[in-house]
């Protein structure tokens, strides 16, 4: 069976930034699952894998538009400490959330100074460009119940 629209996948992979680091790896842990044409995992690695079947491997690489976008400068702001009450200690890396008009956002510190907190609403592999290594390992059709829900059951899905 081919990786079509509908189908729950399970694949193992491994993903690199450009210049070789490991940001992410399913290995030592059960597979990726999703269902395929729910959006599930970014367009760029959906798109390659469409058509491949288990036992396939692939390396894809994705440009920044087809996975998690460019960077919006306006998404990084400046922020005063005062925000952060009943944080003891406000260190680059840590994430929030922060209330954005469209609800809440995820956001990562990436500068700590005197006169305030730098924040980054982007998503942390905004920009980058993603190169996965991946081993199709299960290609199934998805139930109706898995296509109503948007995503995978069972095994490395939801509703254990």
């Amino acid at each position: 069976m081919q990786i079509a629209d509908k189908t729950v996948v399970q694949i193992n992979y491994t993903l690199k930034n450009d210049s070789g680091e490991v940001l992410d790896s399913s290995e030592g842990q059960e597979p990726l699952a999703f269902l395929c044409g729910a959006q599930n995992i970014i367009p760029g690695l959906e798109n390659a894998l469409l058509g491949k079947q288990v036992g396939d491997k692939l390396d894809v690489r994705v440009e920044p538009s087809e996975g998690y976008g460019e960077v919006h400068e306006e998404m990084i702001q400046k922020v005063p400490k005062e925000n952060f009450e009943g944080v003891d200690t406000v260190e680059v890396g840590m994430q929030f959330m922060a209330q954005a008009p469209w609800g809440e956002q995820p956001v990562t510190v990436i500068k700590v100074e005197e006169d305030g907190v730098t924040l980054d609403g982007n998503h942390p592999m905004a920009g980058q460009i993603l190169n996965f290594s991946v081993e199709v390992v299960e290609v199934r059709e998805a139930s109706e119940e898995e296509v109503e829900h948007g995503h995978a059951h069972g095994a490395g899905g939801h509703h254990h």
